[in-house]
């Protein structure tokens, strides 16, 4: 009788659990987040020394448009992707053009029309990123890119990593990739054997 009378008390406690986490995930906002951040100099925003940038005209809606550029700082060559652009539709095309299974990479599946995009774009730049990667056999290769983008990087961190004399003969330490609230982009057997190269950002649920 006691512990037929005890439930309804225990269901209260648990939805009022319930709807306090709630409340607090409804108002939670990152602005307070950077409290405590430093105050940005003038230094901190020169302009990138960039090789090169692509917009959404030169890349013909095969790819979202990226930017390639020496840091020399940092002793890095980074190529970076733009995320999805709400407004192209020729991002949705390369984010929809997938079926689950649909494409075969190295023993597990990728995202078909990520793997698509980053072969355009390493058909593009594969001269010009294989005479950095020679001219300066100190830096390391760098792909980053945010939400879309951050799935094209990953997929040519992928291609890059399987297909090394492409870049003349890169080592693998050598290549790096950072992907920001990246798509869902490979099978869980690739993420694994790739996580030496890939480093996804995940924002809570993001």
């Amino acid at each position: 009788m006691s512990i037929i009378c005890g439930l309804p008390l225990l269901e209260c406690v648990y939805c009022l659990a319930c709807a306090r986490w709630a409340w607090k995930r409804c108002l939670h906002t990152a602005g307070h987040d950077s409290e405590t951040w430093g105050i940005a100099t003038a230094e901190e925003f020169e302009p990138v020394p960039r090789l090169c940038q692509e917009t959404y005209e030169d890349t013909q809606g095969q790819a979202p448009s990226y930017i390639l550029y020496l840091d020399h700082h940092h002793a890095d060559i980074v190529l970076a992707i733009r995320g999805l652009n709400l407004a192209k539709e020729s991002d949705y095309q390369v984010l929809l053009d997938n079926n689950l299974g649909k494409k075969k990479f190295d023993g597990g599946y990728v995202h078909n029309g990520l793997l698509k995009a980053a072969g355009w774009v390493l058909d593009g730049e594969c001269e010009v990123l294989k005479e950095l990667v020679e001219k300066y056999p100190n830096y390391t290769l760098t792909f980053a890119g945010h939400s879309l983008g951050s799935g094209v990087a990953a997929m040519l961190a992928l291609v890059v990593v399987r297909h090394q004399d492409k870049l003349g003969n890169i080592d693998r330490r050598r290549i790096r990739c950072y992907a920001i609230a990246p798509a869902r982009c490979m099978s869980l057997n690739l993420a694994v054997r790739y996580a030496d190269v890939i480093n996804s950002v995940v924002l809570q649920a993001s």
